[in-house]
């Protein structure tokens, strides 16, 4: 099946991954005055589409000037080593506490295996490549890179995790905000808005900081935000206002259930279950319950290791 290329007319596309299911994960083409950049990468098996998409565009793999990072978690960043084998000119752009595990990967695929089970982390992601160090570019806070004639700058923005950045296209005055503002799946919108929830999978979930980084994308007034989970919303500042108040809840849920003691982790996932499932209902999402659990089962999972966490260690 062709890949299909969401054409935003600003100089950015975006594609599906084909990472797990439909529309669970995008892939985000900038291209400017002939030039390409890629912002985060899905897996290895994205490669292909990511070929198919500047093949559409009349590009080739020697159009392609950098690999953005938002951050390294493998559904970011598991296909960079394949991208970077396959575009021989391209920089990987990534935060300095990134660089080096994509430089050499097997403490981020240990990790990794650690919270997905070594099984399902290799099916998901196969085996990473690594990228030679000449060949990365560590990213500063509010360092700017040209692409053709546009600019994109990187800002640090942890909460999230603490390798995360955001990438702000001047030109199009959109942010490419990888998981620090959230996610939404396209299978929750009502009447086009969507239903935005904070991510706060482990191991370096921090809500003052996220909320900082929220804050921070806001205040450069973009446009629109480009989420890697998945793709284009708009207008950014009542949706930072949502995910902010979701955020508060989820951080009330950690507590709660570090409050009342036993598992922690089966109670913040019961917590969270239930609270997902009344945030669709409210939003007006008419999904039966089981298909809403199915859309988000695997953020639900994850979020709840991060606050388990969180709150543990507090």
């Amino acid at each position: 099946m062709p890949t299909l290329l969401i054409d935003y007319r600003n100089g950015i596309y975006a594609f599906d991954a084909g990472y797990v299911r439909h529309q669970l994960a995008a892939i985000h083409l900038i291209v400017d005055d002939g030039r390409a950049a890629f912002v985060d990468t899905g897996s290895n098996a994205s490669l292909p589409r990511a070929q198919e998409a500047l093949a559409t565009l009349g590009l080739t793999a020697e159009s392609v000037d950098y690999v953005l990072l938002t951050h390294i978690h493998l559904d970011h960043a598991g296909g960079a080593g394949a991208m970077m084998a396959a575009f021989p000119n391209a920089r990987l752009v990534v935060h300095p506490r990134g660089a080096r595990h994509m430089i050499d990967p097997t403490k981020l695929m240990a990790a990794t295996e650690e919270v997905y089970g070594r099984d399902t982390a290799r099916a998901l992601y196969g085996q990473l490549l690594p990228i030679p160090a000449e060949r990365v570019i560590e990213t500063t806070d509010g360092m700017v890179l040209p692409l053709g004639k546009r600019e994109l700058a990187f800002y640090d923005s942890p909460g999230h995790a603490k390798h995360h950045v955001f990438i702000h296209d001047r030109a199009a005055n959109g942010i490419f905000t990888g998981d620090t503002f959230g996610i939404s799946y396209r299978e929750c919108d009502v009447a086009g808005r969507p239903l935005l929830m904070p991510s706060t999978t482990p191991s370096q979930f921090d809500p003052v900081d996220l909320r900082d980084s929220v804050e921070r994308m806001i205040a450069l007034d973009p446009e629109a935000v480009y989420l890697t989970h998945f793709s284009r919303l708009a207008p950014p500042r009542p949706l930072a206002q949502a995910v902010l108040q979701r955020l508060d809840d989820f951080v009330g849920i950690a507590l709660r259930a570090k409050k009342a003691g036993g598992d922690i982790l089966a109670s913040i996932r019961a917590a969270m279950e239930t609270y997902f499932l009344a945030e669709a209902r409210a939003h007006g999402v008419t999904l039966p319950d089981d298909e809403i659990l199915s859309i988000w089962r695997m953020d639900i999972d994850l979020d709840s290791q991060g606050l388990a966490i969180w709150a543990s260690a507090g």
